[in-house]
């Protein structure tokens, strides 16, 4: 006789066999299918908010199903799997869990917008946030204590660039369009001035230190790029682009290896060792639009550019003149928004960014969202997106009014309850021409342990960490 199935077991064979007879089908054949399953409860489902599908707004990209990690190491352990494999086992482990990254913390420190961002070398849970204002914010997320906050000089005072110093971590670097790259400590006293430009017509726009080498590097507005040992003493000062250095990088590895980013359309790569002038670089990369940031990979064997239209660039060491791979990505770039700038994730071969929807682009979709979009480095797959619809409501409206004259104003609106277009729409019938413009999230940036992501949007800065993580160390206070 027979022995008679289960209904569980009978359904999970019917699922196996629609799967195995319909593996070959695409998708848009499979999801009828897809959702009958999922309604008579055949596949579990989690509901999953940071990735979620909301009314009239397109799908998310969520993260593949991670392998078993302890199965992996064991491989590993065996021989029977090669290193490379086991650090592809680890990424996909980490996009995994990605899906349950949520914002925990919020902050609005400042009274004009972000724009830039650094995490602390040797403390995970401290970063410090620089403002157009010139006013600094130095955020220990973990402790109830204030943040630390150094006022600014308001008006044309912005920070451009900040880094810790690794050889004190009381201190850090920072570049402003004050005219200064100088030395600070937490208290706001000035302990080393590296650079003044002592002219309203010129600032600094870029900054980066090496620790090993005790250098600290500076880009201008008018195309220079200047090298100090960390002492003060300049070392160089060379005009190195036709136009402003948006961004410098040196090497992690390699740190006589300066990468220069630049609104002339270019990248260059310099030996600091060999640099005679201004045609000594080792490579030009040329690229379509202006560039808004080129930065090394933390292993130092990649570089990732970021320009003001389309478009984020991987080259490799073996080919530094050849790019290996070209993503097209909307995050066009306006005056008065922060620049946006793809990152690297510290730990793993991905690449973080801003989503700013384009109507232009080719795959935009109405409502579409704005995200932090997670891409494969090497084959520059999107591999994740990051959307929190609780904090879906921080967002900068502007309003752009074209007067009969032909002239054109901004109106700023900052709110913190959740808006849409549904709830603005009465704003349209004020004047035919209004847009609104919602802000992305300009500045993404992972800690170095890789676990706890840094936002800065607009006049809000938002931290992002795995939910279960959060609420363990939670109950572990407690």
């Amino acid at each position: 006789m027979v022995p008679k199935k289960c209904a569980g077991t009978q359904k999970s064979l019917d699922v196996a066999r629609l799967l195995k007879s319909k593996s070959l089908r695409s998708l848009q054949e499979l999801e009828p299918e897809a959702k009958k399953l999922c309604a008579q409860s055949l596949v579990p489902s989690r509901k999953c908010e940071a990735c979620c599908h909301l009314p009239g707004l397109p799908g998310l990209q969520t993260p593949p199903r991670s392998s078993s990690l302890i199965r992996d190491l064991y491989q590993q352990k065996l021989g029977k799997v090669t290193w490379s494999s086991l650090q592809q086992g680890l990424q996909k482990s980490f996009l995994h869990s990605l899906a349950s990254y949520r914002v925990f913390q919020k902050a609005a420190p400042f009274d004009r917008r972000t724009t830039s961002l650094a995490w602390h070398p040797t403390h995970p849970s401290t970063v410090a946030v620089g403002s157009k204002g010139g006013d600094i914010m130095i955020w220990n997320f973990d402790i109830k204590d204030k943040p630390i906050f150094i006022k600014g000089m308001g008006a044309g005072g912005s920070i451009t660039g900040l880094k810790f110093n690794h050889l004190n971590s009381n201190q850090f670097f920072a570049s402003s369009m004050e005219g200064t790259t100088r030395l600070q400590d937490f208290t706001g006293n000035t302990l080393q001035v590296y650079t003044r430009s002592n002219c309203c017509k010129v600032w600094f726009c870029s900054l980066d230190v090496s620790a090993k080498s005790r250098v600290v590097v500076t880009g201008d507005n008018m195309g220079h790029v200047i090298l100090l040992n960390t002492d003060g003493k300049e070392l160089w000062n060379l005009r190195m682009h036709k136009k402003k250095v948006a961004h410098v990088a040196l090497n992690p590895c390699c740190d006589w290896l300066l990468a220069t980013a630049s609104i002339d359309q270019t990248v260059k790569i310099w030996d600091l060792r060999q640099i005679k002038g201004k045609t000594s670089f080792l490579y030009s990369l040329p690229h379509r639009h202006p560039v808004n940031a080129a930065c090394f990979s933390l292993d130092g064997a990649r570089l990732l550019t970021t320009d003001q239209n389309s478009e984020i660039r991987v080259y490799s060491a073996s080919q530094w003149d050849s790019p290996l791979s070209l993503i097209s990505h909307p995050h066009r770039h306006f005056q008065h928004l922060t620049p946006i700038k793809a990152s690297w994730h510290p730990r793993h071969n991905l690449i973080v960014v801003g989503r700013y929807p384009d109507p232009n682009f080719k795959s935009c979709v109405p409502y579409e969202l704005r995200t932090i979009d997670v891409f494969d480095g090497d084959s520059g797959k999107m591999m994740c997106q990051l959307y929190d619809p609780g904090y879906s409501g921080i967002t900068s409206v502007r309003l752009n009014l074209q007067t009969v004259m032909g002239g054109s104003r901004e109106l700023s609106y900052l709110s913190d309850q959740n808006v849409s277009p549904c709830t603005l729409l009465p704003l349209y019938c004020l004047h035919p021409t209004f847009t609104l413009k919602f802000l992305p999230l300009q500045l993404n940036e992972f800690n170095p342990m890789g676990d706890t992501l840094a936002t800065a949007m607009g006049y809000h800065i938002l931290i992002w960490n795995q939910e279960e993580a959060r609420a363990h160390e939670h109950h572990k206070r407690q």
